[in-house]
């Protein structure tokens, strides 16, 4: 596991966008994997700036979902598609027909969940699957606990997930729905590249637990350790807790430009 740390999140941001930039001018239609949330907009706005400038096609490109909410009604401007669509798919100018996602608004969820793990086997894979990671540990929707083998799947919410989301929904955590369908910890670390993005003194926690504790299911992201290439880029202050921080800095200052992240 690499781990990065940067000024502030818009210098995240701009490296996270170069290594997607980068991987679309070797495979032009690459499957990224996105993020929901507030932490991955500065990567999508600083991607969106490099397409406006011509530094990167972005035409054959694919995008899928990480997670989703089940119950919102279609259309739904806080479902996780809707978002995506919002805040990648229109900004780089995608068509929504190179955007996979998991359907929760059927009864049936369950066939949801599987129609999706394989639809993403059926488009070769993730090539860079984009992660934030939840104040508990959390990556994707996969709450403390879940199996680190699991796969596509319905899961319930922690009361401190819904707190943590309801900013989304105008502050109600009634209105923050208590079931989402997520890719497991296994489905994620299929993925070629992973990269999680940490911001702020309310991750720090976290990313310590994450990179430096042991792997266990209690904190979900620490199965990062186990993929042969997953990067972490943190903030300053996401990257208070780290004791092997000044290790983390010297490697990063001693690592060749043309390795990219």
């Amino acid at each position: 596991m690499e781990v990065v740390i940067v000024p502030d999140a818009a210098a995240g941001g701009e490296l996270i966008a170069e290594a997607v930039a980068a991987l679309l001018r070797r495979t032009p239609d690459a499957l990224l994997g996105v993020a929901t949330g507030s932490t991955p907009l500065p990567v999508y706005q600083a991607l969106a700036a490099k397409v406006r400038s011509g530094a990167v096609d972005v035409s054959r490109a694919r995008v899928c979902q990480l997670d989703e909410y089940v119950g919102l009604p279609a259309g739904h401007p806080e479902s996780y598609r809707s978002v995506v669509l919002r805040e990648v798919v229109a900004p780089l100018g995608l068509s929504p027909d190179a955007f996979l996602g998991p359907d929760g608004t059927g009864e049936d969820v369950l066939a949801a969940c599987e129609a999706y793990e394989a639809a993403l086997a059926a488009a070769g894979g993730v090539d860079l699957q984009l992660l934030g990671i939840g104040t508990d540990g959390h990556i994707g929707f996969n709450e403390p606990c879940s199996s680190l083998a699991s796969r596509t799947r319905i899961k319930t919410l922690t009361e401190q997930t819904r707190v943590d989301n309801a900013r989304f929904f105008g502050g109600d955590i009634e209105a923050v729905p208590h079931h989402v369908i997520t890719q497991g910890i296994g489905t994620i670390l299929d993925a070629r590249h992973l990269v999680l993005l940490a911001t702020g003194e309310g991750k720090a926690e976290a990313v310590a637990r994450t990179v430096e504790g042991p792997v266990a299911a209690i904190v979900p992201a620490s199965a990062l350790q186990l993929h042969p290439h997953a990067t972490v880029v943190v903030d300053e202050a996401a990257a208070s807790g780290l004791e092997l921080a000044p290790y983390f800095r010297a490697t990063r200052a001693a690592k060749p430009s043309w390795q990219g992240l």
